[in-house]
């Protein structure tokens, strides 16, 4: 659902993705954030109504933080989720992808 939502927010603003990933088929689980998140210095991991900002740049946070925002229950990252230049968003918040997108 989320993703569909995801989707429908970036055919509504044009705004196209340079690749796309099926997580169901494609799976990246807590042993591959470390290379994900080496490439970003702003994570927003959005869970229901609540929105967690982390800037790396002012310090990674633990290990058990990162698995919590951003691994869902059947063990792999949660979806959707992409990468704008420096900043990753997970899960689906509108006012925050407004926010980052305009």
């Amino acid at each position: 659902m989320t993703c569909a939502r995801t989707q429908g927010f970036l055919a509504k603003k044009k705004i196209e993705s340079r690749a796309t990933v099926n997580a169901k088929k494609e799976t990246l689980g807590p042993k591959d954030l470390p290379a994900l998140l080496g490439q970003v210095d702003h994570v927003y991991a959005a869970k229901g109504k609540r929105v967690e900002h982390l800037d790396f740049r002012a310090g990674r946070p633990d290990a058990e933080t990162l698995k919590r925002l951003m691994i869902g229950p059947s063990g792999n990252l949660r979806a959707p989720t992409f990468r704008v230049g420096r900043t990753l968003i997970v899960g689906f918040d509108e006012a925050t992808y407004r926010k980052l997108l305009g």
